[in-house]
């Protein structure tokens, strides 16, 4: 799913974001305040990924990324790279049987599977918040 901004003529504003998300914006916030909550501080920087994908935020916890929000319209997306010791704490942490699905059918690449999940609701980024705990604990 692409980003809903596309131009590359620089990133987005916190207004112009808040109007993308529109009711996802409240999530998009929590979803960081939950993750700098467990984490501690993290760096955030925007990304672009070219005009196909658009601008995305990388949020990292000290060298290592930890994951990227790809905001779209109404709506944001969370995207993550699980190597295998990760993807298989996945499925021993009682995780919902659609974010299992998602790992699963994640593509593998030398950095990890490429797991990309849309976040829709509370329980949504509960399973994004675990994923990145069992990301940064591998």
């Amino acid at each position: 799913m692409p980003s809903a901004f596309l131009v590359k003529a620089e990133p987005p504003s916190d207004a112009a974001l808040e109007a993308a998300l529109g009711p996802a914006a409240g999530r998009w916030k929590r979803l960081r305040a939950d993750l700098e909550e467990e984490r501690g501080a993290l760096a955030a920087e925007w990304s672009y990924g070219g005009k196909a994908y658009g601008w995305s935020l990388r949020l990292r916890a000290g060298k290592r990324t930890l994951l990227y929000l790809i905001p779209g319209p109404r709506r944001f997306t969370a995207a993550l790279a699980l190597g295998e010791e990760a993807c298989r704490a996945a499925r021993e942490a009682g995780l919902p049987g659609k974010v299992l699905a998602l790992v699963a059918a994640a593509a593998s690449h030398p950095e990890g599977r490429a797991v990309r999940m849309e976040v829709r609701t509370a329980a949504d980024a509960a399973a994004v918040r675990r994923l990145a705990a069992l990301k940064a604990a591998r």
